[in-house]
C-alpha cells in the first residue's frame, strides 16, 4: 500500500485520485487560512512554479483541526487562496487530518511513520515519492522553501 492507493475530492468537487499522480513526487501540506503559518502559501506557490514543470505536485489539504483556523467553505477557501496568494496548485476539499475521522491517507502516514508523524499543527509537510512511498516529513515551522525540503524535492525528482 502507498499514497497512490488513496483519493480526495478536489476543492472544486471533482475526484482527485492519487493514482493519477503516480510517477510524480507530491508535497502534501495541511493548510488553513487563519494561521500564523498561512504566509507559507507564498512558498508553496513558489515550489509549484519552480518544480511543477519538473513533475512535483504541491497538494494543499485545507483542514480545521488545529485552532479552528479554517472555518471557511471550499469556495471561500479557493477564493482566498487565489486572491491573497495567487495559488494555482491543487487543493482538496476540507479534510480532517488527525484523529479517528482523519482522511485515510493521513491514517496511512501515521501507520507508516508512527503516531508521532501525524500533523501537530497547520502547514505540516509530507513528501511522497514517485512510487507513492513516504519520503519525508517536516513540521509547520520548517518553511517549504527551506534547503532541507528543496534538497528532498530535488532528490525525489
Amino acid at each position: 500500500m502507498g499514497a497512490h492507493d488513496f483519493s480526495f475530492t478536489a476543492i472544486d468537487g471533482k475526484a482527485l485520485d492519487l493514482k493519477s499522480l503516480a510517477g510524480k513526487p507530491i508535497l502534501l501540506v495541511n493548510v488553513a487560512s487563519y494561521c500564523g503559518f498561512t504566509p507559507q502559501y507564498t512558498d508553496l506557490q513558489a515550489l509549484h512554479e519552480t518544480y511543477g514543470p519538473r513533475g512535483l505536485v504541491v497538494l494543499g489539504v485545507p483542514c480545521n483541526d488545529f485552532g479552528a483556523q479554517e472555518p471557511r467553505s471550499e469556495g471561500e477557501i479557493a477564493s482566498f487562496c487565489q486572491s491573497m496568494y495567487d495559488v494555482t496548485f491543487p487543493l482538496t476539499a476540507k479534510q480532517k487530518v488527525i484523529g479517528p475521522e482523519a482522511h485515510d491517507l493521513y491514517k496511512w502516514i501515521a501507520a507508516e511513520a508512527g503516531e508521532g508523524a501525524a500533523p501537530r499543527w497547520n502547514f505540516h509537510k509530507y513528501l511522497i515519492g514517485k512510487d507513492g512511498s513516504l519520503q519525508g516529513a517536516w513540521p509547520s515551522r520548517v518553511r517549504p522553501v527551506s534547503s532541507e525540503i528543496t534538497a528532498a524535492i530535488e532528490a525525489a525528482l
